[in-house]
């Protein structure tokens, strides 16, 4: 799905507790707004971990739960989707995750269809 000598953008990974405090959630809050895509969190390392840069002046990024759920539709696991969002794509020109917080929400959403 992604291409292994794509470049990948660098981010720090928030934990539960961690995102409690970045979000100003409580941990029930949190765990909702994983249930319900809003974020998206890896479990490869252990416990849940979700990129520091699906974050946005505190809250989710908005355009993340409806491009989440297309790459789910089309297949795409949690740990898969998040690959493809932190790596560059070369139909966007960038990572679909800097696409996404540049407000590009409509070509990422289409690329990722066309993945399915």
């Amino acid at each position: 799905m992604t291409a292994d000598s794509a470049p990948r953008i660098e981010t720090d990974w928030l934990t539960l507790p961690d995102l409690v405090e970045v979000l100003g959630e409580p941990l029930g809050r949190v765990r909702r707004l994983l249930d319900e895509s809003h974020l998206i969190a890896s479990r490869r390392q252990g416990p849940p971990k979700v990129p520091s840069v699906f974050i946005v002046d505190g809250k989710p990024l908005s355009s993340l739960r409806g491009t989440v759920i297309v790459l789910r539709d089309g297949g795409f696991s949690d740990d898969e989707a998040i690959d493809w969002l932190l790596t560059s794509e070369d139909s966007i020109g960038t990572a679909p995750i800097e696409a996404l917080r540049a407000g590009r929400k409509r070509e990422v959403r289409r690329v990722a269809q066309t993945l399915a």
